[in-house]
């Protein structure tokens, strides 16, 4: 009886462990539209902003960036 309390208390801690390292927190940035959502592993950016480059035009970059573990996998920010 014991050691199935301990393997349901194993498995319990295990779950939420994955539950924290997995769920994102939604942030807002003030760049004009850009959302971010970080969980420990990895990071999702939803880019709307002004670009930066000093042309003629005002131009919005839009696209999403993806990070896990701090390297970047995707990006498409155009």
């Amino acid at each position: 009886m014991k050691k199935n309390m301990k393997k349901k208390v194993i498995i319990g801690i295990c779950t939420l462990l994955v539950i924290v390292l997995l769920i994102p927190i939604p942030m807002r940035l003030k760049d004009g539209g850009t959302v971010v959502y970080n969980a420990i592993l990895y990071r999702v950016e939803k880019v709307h902003r002004l670009d930066t480059e000093f042309t003629e035009e005002v131009d919005y970059l839009e696209g999403t960036i993806v990070k896990v573990l701090g390297i970047e996998v995707y990006n498409d920010v155009e």
